[in-house]
């Protein structure tokens, strides 16, 4: 029998570890209030910047930040929006980007699929979702990110001809991901060679989760896949 799309996808997991050092609990106090998303209502991301950026790259899920932080370091005439409920990985995102004053950063810190329904339409140039978890247990699948319910969501703020990029060492996974690309109206797998998925992209630069998976023996995969 054939499943069903994916329900709405909605945040699951920790909003909070170990206590934060002052540093950081001091960043949060007064460097996250300027580069949060407003709370409610709609939300043009090129509009958030102080001037109009190139282009808009949204990151869903950024960890401690070391991915949106050197990419927003690599391209200051791009605005880059993370999006990391987990407050540990926001103050580390934070000291990153107060580090060097990144200018081109905003943030944030609640549900990823709550802020893709706020998000004009066609206003993002590319998407990150980059090893998030995998809710491996079969009664746990219905908590990935990547469900059908979120690709539409994301075909919606993505503009034709746009990215999404997607990378995870869990196999299936990655084969969840591919079986809703494949009957998505909307997006459709680049891949031009059978060993394509396996070549990370230009600038990778490997984060600690994937440099515990590789030495687990696990295999990284990244796909890129284009929005119609």
């Amino acid at each position: 029998m054939t499943a069903g799309p994916d329900a709405p996808g909605s945040f699951f997991g920790r909003r909070k570890g170990k206590t934060l050092r002052d540093a950081q609990a001091d960043r949060i106090a007064t460097l996250l209030p300027g580069l949060r998303l407003p709370a409610d209502g709609p939300v043009d991301p090129a509009a958030l910047f102080p001037e109009r950026p190139d282009a808009v790259h949204l990151e869903i899920g950024f960890g401690g930040g070391e991915h949106l932080a050197q990419r927003a370091a690599e391209q200051p005439g791009t605005g880059f929006v993370g999006v990391e409920p987990f407050v540990n990985g926001v103050a580390k995102c934070l000291a990153a980007v107060d580090e060097v004053a990144l200018r081109n950063v905003r943030l944030w810190d609640d549900d990823a699929a709550a802020l893709l329904l706020r998000l004009a339409p066609a206003s993002v140039d590319r998407a990150y979702v980059l090893y998030p978890d995998p809710w491996p247990k079969r009664r746990q699948r219905k908590r990935r990110f990547l469900s059908d319910a979120n690709l539409a969501a994301l075909a919606r703020v993505i503009r034709p001809g746009g990215e999404l990029r997607f990378a995870s060492d869990i196999d299936d996974y990655v084969g969840w991901v591919l079986a809703r690309v494949a009957r998505s109206p909307d997006f459709r797998w680049t891949a031009r060679s059978a060993d394509a998925w396996r070549v990370p992209w230009d600038g990778w630069r490997s984060t600690r989760y994937e440099a515990k998976a590789i030495r687990e023996g696990r295999v990284p995969s990244y796909l890129t896949v284009e929005r119609l």
